[in-house]
């Protein structure tokens, strides 16, 4: 999904004006997008002088530190509302069950989408 680095937009609304389905806007003289409205057609990133518009591709490192970094935080808290540290590794399994199911959903949705692409 495509993202904006606010330090490279200028605010030149380039992108705003191009996109076909108005998920674009100006906040603060920077562009944002609506990604409730963007359809993910890539028009945003071949249009921005700046190269300002971004893949979302880059932030894998930073999702995946953010992911340990909220599970750390879950497992504190549940052994300090809940008791003890056994309370924390309950806590890692379910948070390692919860990314397992949005990797299976991911495996499937990708076979179904190559499926569209292949018939």
């Amino acid at each position: 999904m495509p993202w904006v680095d606010e330090e490279k937009c200028t605010g030149c609304e380039v992108c705003v004006k191009k996109c076909p389905v108005e998920a674009i806007s100006m906040q603060d003289e920077k562009a944002e997008i609506n990604m409730e409205e963007c359809i993910h057609c890539g028009t945003c990133h071949s249009v921005c002088p700046q190269e300002a518009v971004r893949h979302d591709g880059e932030k894998v490192p930073q999702d995946i530190k953010a992911n340990v970094e909220q599970t750390k935080r879950f497992m504190q808290l549940c052994a300090k509302h809940l008791g003890d540290a056994k309370e924390s590794d309950k806590c890692l399994e379910r948070m390692i069950k919860y990314y397992k199911k949005e990797k299976l959903i991911a495996e499937k949705t990708l076979g179904e989408l190559e499926q569209l692409n292949n018939g």
